[in-house]
């Protein structure tokens, strides 16, 4: 048996369909933002096909939240001792190949899908991605995305340069930090290890909680420093994700001219998709898919 976990964070509809979907094949598993509305007729939806949902965390951009809302959803399929696969997927994802497809690609498969790479040798927007485990933010309190927290977030690094702010040292850090997109396949005994490593370490959880995009770390973290399971990461996770802005979101949101390039691709999931620029593509992938 195999699991789907998704984020969702907005967009009940699709997010259903979506879920039902994958619920021909899978153990569907949802974690929908707190601060999303839930009307009685989807969770009526939902229950009718035993898809789990939950919904605890008030997920905020940039903060540990995301990753919070992961661990959560693992620990809730971890509890059926049949799951042997797991996917962590968004609620802005679409399948690309049939739901059946997907399955059998990972029956008695012990790899791990997932992107990584060293932290200290990523820069992004000019900044090294290092600094946002190095030094303490906040996110879960400030909004990241507002302009208020995009200047606020360049007074934090510069001010926390100057104080020589080194938080890997106060918290007795001493792993190579990685990082990568949260979007992994895994069986259940690496979910079962970072489950379990981050529960045993909690001056790891402490670092997470008071990074930014740490739900970008701590699997890769996790994972790369056991040499037990880093030989079994495949640096691949199969997702079609187009790094260009788009209908004003970056990574893009996807429309019908993605189309040849996703079934042309090597991949099982998309994303992003959102009404209505998607609407035909996501139409067109499910006529792809019968």
């Amino acid at each position: 048996m195999q699991a789907i976990l998704i984020l969702a964070h907005k967009n009940i509809e699709q997010v259903t369909k979506l879920a039902t979907i994958l619920n021909n094949n899978f153990e569907v598993y949802i974690h929908f933002d707190k601060k999303m509305n839930i009307p009685e007729n989807y969770k009526q939806i939902l229950d009718k096909k035993n898809i789990h949902y939950i919904s605890k965390i008030d997920v905020h951009w940039g903060s540990w939240s995301i990753g919070a809302a992961t661990v959560l959803l693992m620990k809730e399929a971890l509890k059926n001792r049949q799951i042997e696969y797991i996917h962590v997927i968004s609620g802005q994802d679409w399948l690309t190949i049939p739901s059946k497809n997907i399955y059998d690609k990972f029956i008695d498969n012990d790899r791990i899908y997932m992107t990584y790479s060293k932290a200290k040798n990523v820069i992004k927007k000019g900044e090294s991605i290092i600094l946002w485990q190095k030094y303490y933010f906040n996110y879960d309190k400030i909004n990241r995305r507002s302009t208020f927290g995009k200047i606020y977030h360049r007074g934090l690094l510069l001010i926390q340069s100057l104080l020589r702010i080194n938080k890997f040292k106060k918290l007795g850090i001493n792993l190579e930090i990685y990082s990568g997109e949260n979007w992994v396949d895994m069986p259940r005994d690496a979910v079962e290890y970072c489950i379990n490593y981050l529960d045993s370490h909690p001056n790891l959880l402490k670092m997470l909680q008071t990074g930014c995009f740490s739900d970008e770390f701590w699997m890769q973290t996790i994972l790369c420093n056991s040499p037990k399971f880093k030989q079994r990461i495949v640096k691949n996770h199969h997702r079609y994700i187009k790094w260009q802005k788009q209908h004003g979101s970056y990574p893009a949101v996807l429309d019908m001219s993605d189309f040849d390039n996703i079934i042309n691709g090597d991949y099982i999931f998309a994303r992003k998709f959102e009404n209505p620029y998607s609407n035909e593509l996501i139409t067109q992938l499910n006529r792809n898919n019968k």
